[in-house]
């Protein structure tokens, strides 16, 4: 097993690999901007690296200065969580140039997903369904209008090199499509330094649907269930839940199989999802993006399967064998993940703040997995989630109702907190039933 490991990353996904690194007795270090000093993941580490400023840019997606903090730590292993660097292919070349184990997918499998004209088209080939759209970026406006014609509307409009949920725009006319075109293209220059844009078909009632999946070391891919991310806002998920309740189980088999197939498509190794669209009408789904890195939402399958899915990436990093059954994998209960953002509960925008008061709930089939204190500040340069709580039971009720009492527990102070919406949402007929959709928060508002 990897001996020592440094996590290029804050917040609660740090603190929770720490948390798997110690249980395995791996020596953790954790690297920090000056603005996280005094944030839990920082002191739980067995040693910490201030790597500049709180600017990101100059310290979480600072390149020299966490490979410095990794030669001076002397640091066997980069474990790069979600967001920041972990889905840039650059990075995982110079780690692994540096003669470090890279705790993720290959560099090729990373730069292959990440351009989502090439992941439609790499999927497509492997037999992955897909949705209509575009094969290659749209030149300019006019190519855009006319792939749209060709495709019907309503249709999406996406950044190539997005991911997210940001860069995409609905476009239900051509008069939409010449505003959302050039709105998209700006926003992914500036953003993401690639103004390429595509065009798919518009679902206007779809359910988000993904796969996780498992690239093990002896070459083979696995798939551990399926999760529902369709309570969304802005197109960025806030609950997710596992299994999905949309999915029988001959339509599983099929999501499974398909995932399967994207991971080995790319030669995909450790961890990584595969997402996509359910139209719950026909019951056919479609490909959307691959994140080839660990999901935010990955509490819930680690419920569902009983696993430590960082304990896997780790082992599959070293080369090791997993420690579960992979021709036995099989889900038992049902878990949901309630995303706790500093935002306001009605219209979703960021509140940070110093935080005065911060109770965690507890009990038989409740997780905590926070990044924060109390005395603890959410500033505003980073992303808005303080914690998720995860709940589990043996039937998708027991952990509704389980979810209610945790949430009435939560206590949070300071920072404007969503805790409200999912009060709300908990008692919602549309989520209670299981048949719901990713238009549920906007018909909630």
């Amino acid at each position: 097993m990897i001996e020592s490991l440094l996590v290029a990353n804050r917040g609660e996904i740090a603190r929770r690999i720490i948390r798997t690194g110690r249980r395995l007795g791996i020596r953790t270090i954790a690297v920090h901007s000056e603005a996280d000093g005094a944030l839990p993941f920082v002191t739980e580490a067995d040693e910490a690296v201030c790597v500049g400023p709180a600017n990101p840019a100059q310290s979480y997606r600072n390149v020299e200065a966490i490979l410095e903090a990794a030669r001076s730590t002397g640091a066997q292993a980069i474990h790069p969580g979600y967001g920041f660097l972990s889905e840039n292919a650059d990075f995982a070349r110079t780690v692994e140039g540096s003669g470090l184990i890279w705790v993720g997918p290959g560099a090729d499998a990373i730069t292959a997903m990440g351009d989502k004209i090439n992941a439609r088209n790499l999927m497509a080939a492997a037999g992955v369904p897909v949705a209509p759209g575009t094969t290659e970026p749209a030149a300019d406006l006019d190519a855009a209008v006319a792939a749209a014609a060709e495709i019907g509307y309503p249709v999406m409009v996406k950044a190539a090199a997005g991911g997210g949920g940001m860069g995409m725009g609905v476009a239900a006319d051509e008069a939409a499509l010449r505003t959302e075109y050039d709105k998209v293209r700006a926003f992914a220059e500036r953003m993401f330094g690639d103004g390429s844009v595509l065009i798919e078909r518009y679902f206007p009632r779809v359910r988000h649907v993904e796969v996780q999946i498992l690239g093990l070391a002896d070459g083979r891919v696995v798939a551990l269930g399926e999760r529902e991310c369709s309570v969304q806002r802005r197109n960025q998920k806030l609950v997710e839940e596992s299994p999905s309740p949309a999915v029988s189980p001959e339509l599983r088999e099929r999501f499974l199989a398909a995932a399967v197939r994207a991971g080995e498509a790319v030669n995909y190794r450790n961890a990584g999802t595969v997402e996509c669209l359910l139209d719950p009408s026909t019951q056919e789904f479609f490909f959307l993006e691959m994140n080839t890195r660990l999901q935010v939402e990955h509490p819930v399958t680690e419920y569902v399967y009983g696993v430590d899915l960082v304990e896997e990436q780790l082992r599959v990093a070293a080369g090791l064998v997993p420690t579960f059954d992979p021709d036995a994998l099989a889900p038992r209960g049902h878990a949901i993940e309630l995303r706790i953002n500093a935002e306001d509960p009605k219209r979703f925008l960021p509140g940070p703040g110093a935080i005065t008061t911060w109770n965690e709930p507890a009990g038989t089939g409740v997780r905590v997995d926070s990044g924060y204190v109390a005395g603890n500040t959410v500033t505003p340069f980073y992303d808005s989630l303080m914690a998720k709580l995860i709940v589990s039971g043996d039937t998708r009720e027991e952990a509704v109702e389980r979810a209610r009492a945790a949430v009435a527990q939560f206590e949070i102070a300071g920072p404007k907190c969503n805790l409200p919406f999912f009060a709300e949402l908990l008692e919602n007929p549309e989520f209670l039933s299981g048949d719901y959709d990713t238009g549920i928060v906007s018909r909630m508002r």
